[in-house]
């Protein structure tokens, strides 16, 4: 029967699938970060480094990827773009000539202080359809899946 489709029915239906719904509710966050924060030009990944770094001080990319929980690679190229708009400047670590030091610039400090009320909105916009006892039950929820995976997988990837 040329022409026919076959009706499959799941048992677990993608409304009901964790994976499914964490990459629907990055790809909202990430649309009301780039609404709210359109602005600025920077992306939620940059905004982590920037973030990482007003924390730090200073730090080297290896240590920056690791707070962000990304690649090297990735956050290195992240990090060049921030630095071709001065606002990170990246020095060749006197140790070891393979490693970049980092650190944020008056810029990079300023525009993350304009930016946070911006980039505040966005995450509170991420969890507004929640009561604000159900917003920290649910942050307190994520923040415990990612310590155990993190813990026992050294997770790698992810984004504001």
């Amino acid at each position: 029967m040329a022409g026919t489709r076959t009706k499959i029915r799941t048992k677990w239906p993608l409304e009901e699938r964790p994976g499914y719904l964490i990459r629907r509710l990055h790809q909202i966050h990430v649309a009301l970060f780039q609404e709210r924060c359109a602005a600025f030009d920077v992306t939620p990944l940059q905004y982590s480094l920037l973030t990482a770094l007003a924390k730090r001080g200073t730090a080297d990319q290896t240590t920056l990827a690791a707070d962000i929980a990304l690649d090297r690679t990735t956050t290195t190229g992240a990090l060049k773009r921030l630095q071709s708009r001065r606002f990170v400047d990246r020095t060749v670590a006197r140790h070891d000539r393979r490693s970049q030091t980092c650190r944020l610039t008056k810029a990079g400090a300023a525009l993350l202080r304009k930016m946070d009320a911006s980039a505040r909105a966005a995450h509170l916009e991420t969890v507004a359809a929640l009561s604000k006892a159900d917003q920290k039950r649910f942050i307190a929820m994520m923040q415990r899946i990612v310590a155990a995976r993190s813990a026992s997988a050294g997770a790698t990837t992810g984004s504001d």
